[in-house]
């Protein structure tokens, strides 16, 4: 069984290729970019201006083919990609939450952007913190390497 996606708009940043991109924008927050939303999806934004963050979830539209096995960021052992968040995925759906600056009609000003310009945007969910925060998670191979991260950008480990 196969799926296909239309994409709701696109992405934009200042990142034009996967080097250079931050890894986790939550790290990065003076990032910036906007989200294009095409026009025929405009209703659908009606009220998202009351949240501050937002998900996004777009298409690695750069990514080339897939492994199993990936040494992610913080880190020089092999995972499996299903344990990491890496971009060389078999279903290549990336996933970010971002800050929402301002709405200005179909334009969503963002900022904490971890994504290269001109990704497909596949939908938008607003992010609500007593639904998508967790408390007492196991952090799993990451686990200490969290204490003292601070931002990182894209290096060519994906390429």
């Amino acid at each position: 069984m196969g799926f296909c996606y239309k994409p709701i708009g696109v992405i934009h940043s200042n990142y034009k290729q996967r080097v250079g991109v931050p890894i986790q924008g939550a790290l990065s927050k003076d990032s910036r970019g906007w989200v294009e939303v095409k026009p025929e999806y405009k209703a659908g934004l009606k009220d998202i201006e009351g949240f501050s963050h937002i998900i996004l979830v777009y298409h690695f539209h750069l990514s080339k083919g897939y492994s199993l096995l990936t040494k992610p960021f913080l880190e020089n052992k092999e995972h499996g990609v299903f344990a990491t968040r890496a971009p060389k995925r078999p279903n290549p759906i990336g996933v970010s939450v971002v800050r929402l600056d301002s709405v200005k009609g179909n334009i969503l000003y963002v900022s904490e952007v971890d994504i290269v310009d001109g990704t497909p945007l596949l939908d938008i969910k607003p992010y609500i913190e007593r639904f998508d925060l967790r408390e007492n998670t196991r952090k799993g191979w990451i686990g200490n390497r969290l204490k003292n991260i601070t931002e990182h950008h894209a290096d060519h480990r994906f390429d």
